[in-house]
């Protein structure tokens, strides 16, 4: 079986079960605006077939009969029909698009709600640009199929039946004979339906693609000019708008394939109709009327297959779509909450790593720790240095439970960090990184991000504490400035301040510094590292600092190589040991 072939069965057992998700979590909750809808759908349909009858009596009684008598009601008949068909197409339409809008909107806060509760392994391997991808482009396609689909198919399919009642009232012998066509159009849309499923996939990850490349250059511009790398960048996006392009245009050809062979068909159909209905008509068996009616509704039952066949391929599309947003719903949380998870109060907090292994990918043998026990006590100060690579920053992300150990514990007041709310966990943390991350907000909202509810005083003082209050206030507008995206209108150590400030205005019991001066010069860092001594005073302080001015102090150094501990103790014990620390020192690194 090739590929292609595995794909389509692959479609075919998941178009069901697609559609019964949709409707089954999405659209019941809207039943009575649904049934709304389909009520103005009968109305509309119902006056189609209304005027494909009312043809006969307009041919045989005014035309042909010269009954005048019959022309005002004919005609005022005719005009009601449009009227009624407009309003009821209008409100149908409506109510439709208001369900697929609250579809839509539920979907992507469903989405966006599920990234905000999966783990950062999640976010190491999907790159952002493809999640905005998934709640913006993907997600408007659904609702497109949604609206569309659901409006159209119902209202095709009511139209189609009424229509058809009307040509076998006609003449049930010629209603037969058009609809030889019927098996041949239905396959030829369901194959095309077929490819169009998988054409909407890969267009969906071409869009994804260029999203994330978007993001990227958008996000590195400063590095991007630096280099002059302008070109280049202009060249990968490029390629990547031309591919999305070209999936683009040949979904447009399949879609499109039905068009000249339908029109083919029933091109032969309506020839057969006239031949046999003219000859019926001149034989007196049936009337100019009833030959004309037939050839109306035939006429107008042929734009509810056509629109079905393009419904079939906007459905398609739409759960190609709807395939890669449930994926994305079905991905399972890895860390979560235990159902007896118990919430975590502590004041004074004593973390341990009791015979720690962790891996980032189960299925790689490669551990990014081996065997690490360290104890973390309260009210001091704990370093951990280390080469690149050694594990420093790893041990640090276990403490919130960014990721879950693969074996051994890690205790807080000898509680496993697994058996606590990550709510409560993290309430007890305050983290200061070296990725530092700035809102397109006011620096009012930026400092405030580290505790709800604080007010403006408490934003100052913390401002004032982290020696960010005198150049904030030299920005235009202050505390109400908007720092923009990543903080762009900032130096990195005036990021660096305002991230610091947010720390210390959470003021939580457990502090934890990952390169927290490593923005700021020689001068700022040491203005920063008084304020920073001055906060750890009455927490447990874990720092990951490549500058020994800021771990030499340390109550306790740890050492860390290839994700083991291999040495342990203060600057003074560890130096005069002459180990690795030694060396790191003499080299005049701490990482």
């Amino acid at each position: 079986m090739s590929k292609s072939d595995k794909y389509t069965l692959n479609d075919r057992a998941k178009t069901m079960p697609l559609v019964k998700r949709i409707m089954r979590d999405y659209i019941s909750a809207h039943w009575w605006t649904l049934a709304m809808a389909v009520g103005f759908m009968i109305v509309a349909a119902a006056m189609t077939a209304a005027f494909a009858t009312i043809i006969e009596p307009v041919i045989d009684q005014v035309l042909v009969a010269g009954q005048t008598s019959r022309i005002w009601a004919l005609g005022l008949g005719i005009f009601i029909i449009f009227f009624v068909r407009g309003i009821a197409s209008y409100f149908e339409t409506i109510l439709m698009n208001k369900i697929g809008q609250a579809v839509v909107a539920t979907i992507q806060k469903q989405l966006f709600g599920h990234f905000m509760d999966l783990d950062l392994k999640f976010f190491h391997n999907n790159p952002s640009g493809q999640l905005i991808s998934r709640v913006t482009s993907d997600v408007e396609v659904v609702r497109k199929a949604l609206t569309g689909t659901l409006t159209g198919i119902g209202k095709s399919v009511i139209t189609l039946v009424l229509l058809v009642a009307v040509m076998f009232y006609q003449d049930w012998v010629l209603a037969l004979g058009a609809f030889t066509i019927f098996p041949f159009i239905v396959i030829f849309v369901a194959w095309i339906g077929k490819r169009l499923r998988k054409m909407s996939g890969n267009i969906q990850i071409g869009q994804a693609v260029l999203s994330d490349r978007l993001s990227q250059i958008f996000q590195g511009v400063r590095l991007v000019k630096a280099y002059n790398r302008e070109e280049y960048e202009k060249n990968l996006a490029g390629n990547a708008i031309q591919h999305v392009r070209d999936l683009m245009l040949k979904s447009v050809r399949i879609a499109n394939l039905s068009t000249p062979v339908n029109e083919t068909l029933v091109g032969l159909v309506v020839l057969g109709i006239i031949v046999y209905g003219g000859y019926q008509v001149a034989a007196g068996e049936s009337t100019a009327g009833q030959l004309l009616s037939f050839i109306t509704a035939f006429t107008l039952a042929y734009e509810p297959m056509k629109k079905l066949a393009r419904l079939n391929n906007a459905l398609q599309m739409g759960l190609g779509a709807a395939d890669r947003v449930f994926d994305m719903l079905d991905t399972d949380i890895e860390v979560r909450d235990k159902y007896d998870a118990k919430t975590l109060t502590t004041n004074s907090p004593e973390i341990e790593f009791e015979n720690v292994d962790f891996c980032y990918d189960l299925e790689d043998e490669a551990k990014a720790l081996k065997g690490v026990s360290i104890k973390i006590p309260y009210g001091k100060v704990t370093a951990l240095v280390g080469h690149s690579g050694s594990g420093k920053t790893t041990v640090m992300n276990l403490i919130p439970r960014f990721f879950d150990v693969t074996k051994g514990r890690v205790l807080i007041d000898g509680i496993d960090v697994r058996h606590v709310t990550k709510v409560s966990l993290r309430e007890n943390i305050s983290l200061v990184s070296q990725d530092i991350t700035i809102f397109d907000d006011t620096v009012w909202a930026n400092i405030g991000y580290g505790r709800d509810g604080a007010f403006q005083d408490e934003i100052i003082k913390a401002a004032i504490a982290a020696d960010a209050d005198d150049f904030i206030r030299a920005l235009p507008k202050g505390y109400d400035t908007k720092l923009g995206e990543d903080g762009v209108s900032l130096s990195g150590g005036q990021r660096q301040r305002i991230s610091i400030a947010r720390a210390i205005l959470r003021d939580a019991p457990i502090l934890l510094l990952d390169e927290a001066t490593s923005a700021l010069d020689n001068e700022a860092e040491r203005a920063i590292q008084a304020t920073l001594s001055k906060i750890q005073k009455g927490r447990t302080t874990l720092v990951i600092a490549h500058r020994l001015s800021t771990i030499k102090d340390a109550d306790q150094i740890i050492v860390m190589d290839k994700g083991q501990v291999i040495e342990r103790g203060n600057h003074g014990e560890l130096l005069a040991r002459g180990n690795v620390y030694a060396q790191m020192v003499k080299a005049g690194q701490a990482n």
